[in-house]
């Protein structure tokens, strides 16, 4: 079986006798969760001995970690990969550049562009120049390697798009040859794709597409969950979800839901973090405002100390994410920043008024509630007997000094003693 598994197999049949052609649709930048849809459509496609795989992608690039985990999926698989740069509007920009090359056969929709390949440093820093150096050689002889059976012309632009960052049209990409097809839709590469020899693991095969059945391969549900995760905006909005909720959790401990809640967003805001080319420092000053804002609601001060956290939490987000040499496409949105930030620091100035009136409002329940309460002596005070007090009878005893009361007089609350009430003359009396 597992020498089988590594032989040519003959194209699965619909059930119209067309061949089986697999599509898998990508778009934004490269992540984990991209790379491993691409090595479960491979492996989905080499089990229904799919006659090719097409990979729709759009992209303006990414980590080349992520990038040579893909070139290695596609170059290593048995059915041929076809790359199509897809739909008008779209590009394969940076890493996305070399995964296109990778292709078996690549093809690109009109309007869409390739290029613009040079390394960046995943960590949103400048690369140094000797880094640069090793970084640009590396990836232009991969360039090289991938364009070998295509013109000269088409391996000096690819080498191009990395030293220069030289970015090209559908059609100058066609012209020396980078790129094997433009095709305005599917259907149409499909029909240009009928008869066009490719080079796979397997030797050289010839593609059979003429009205070949078309199987998509959509993402999982994890995969679009961890996708989505690596949104540098959702990433952002999942710290402040986390830190309002554990700071109302804090506020009024003995719940669990918006502790949970809390817990959960900042899990989740931790995985695009770890992901995403970040700069931690901009955690120190997450950490700062998430103390003033507790710091607020124990000790309030009027607002101040919120006021100082919405400013520290604007800074966490910009540090964060839109530290110098983060790519334009993996940056947060500055509004976003402002107005989450605002939002938290409102939510919690809310709860610090609602704090301060709180102290201002009476007792209205314990021993302390019953101090300077007036009621009725429902029977003579000589000193002790009883008192109407809120609708309820006491056992009640005068102060001592206290001349005696009659049934009837008005007396005051000084203290309680255990279920006896001690009290005075009302001084309204």
């Amino acid at each position: 079986m597992g020498v089988l598994a590594f032989l040519p197999q003959p194209a699965v049949l619909a059930q119209s006798g067309a061949p089986v052609v697999a599509v898998m649709t990508a778009s934004g930048p490269l992540t984990p969760a991209m790379a491993e849809y691409l090595s479960r459509a491979i492996r989905t496609a080499q089990q229904e001995n799919a006659e090719a795989l097409i990979f729709q992608l759009n992209t303006p690039g990414g980590s080349i970690g992520l990038m040579n985990r893909m070139v290695e999926d596609i170059r290593a698989s048995h059915v041929p990969v076809v790359m199509y740069v897809a739909p008008r509007g779209a590009m394969a920009g940076s890493a996305g550049t070399l995964i296109t090359l990778a292709g078996h056969a690549s093809a690109m929709a009109p309007e869409t562009i390739i290029g613009a390949a040079s390394p960046v440093d995943q960590s949103g820093q400048d690369l140094s120049q000797t880094e640069q150096a090793k970084l640009k050689n590396a990836l232009e002889a991969t360039a090289e390697t991938l364009t070998a059976r295509r013109s000269p012309q088409a391996v000096e632009l690819a080498r191009q798009t990395i030293e220069s960052a030289k970015a090209v049209s559908a059609q100058q990409a066609l012209n020396v040859g980078l790129v094997d097809f433009i095709a305005a839709d599917l259907n149409d590469l499909l029909r240009q794709l009928d008869g066009f020899k490719v080079e796979t693991v397997d030797g050289e095969r010839t593609l059979h597409t003429a009205n070949a059945a078309v199987t998509p391969v959509n993402m999982s549900f994890i995969e679009q969950l961890l996708s989505i995760l690596t949104d540098p905006n959702v990433v952002l909005i999942l710290l402040n979800v986390g830190v309002i909720a554990i700071l109302i959790e804090l506020s009024s401990p003995g719940g669990w839901v918006a502790g949970a809640i809390g817990v959960v967003c900042l899990a989740l805001a931790t995985y695009g973090l770890g992901i995403l080319p970040v700069n931690w420092f901009g955690a120190v000053f997450l950490i700062l405002a998430l103390v003033l804002f507790v710091l607020d609601i124990k000790a309030p001060t009027h607002g101040a100390l919120t006021m100082a956290g919405v400013l520290s939490m604007i800074v966490s987000g910009l540090v964060l994410f839109n530290s110098p040499g983060v790519p334009r496409f993996q940056r947060v949105s500055v509004p976003l920043v402002v107005f989450l930030s605002a939002l938290t620091g409102g939510l919690f100035l809310a709860v610090v008024i609602y704090a301060l009136r709180a102290q201002n409002i009476p007792v209205r329940m314990g021993p302390e509630a019953m101090l300077g309460q007036l009621g009725t002596a429902s029977s003579d005070l000589s000193p002790r007997g009883s008192v109407r007090l809120r609708g309820e009878r006491w056992l009640a005893e005068l102060v001592e000094g206290e001349e005696p009361l009659p049934q009837g007089a008005r007396v005051e609350v000084v203290r309680l003693v255990g279920n006896r009430l001690i009290v005075r003359k009302a001084r309204d009396s």
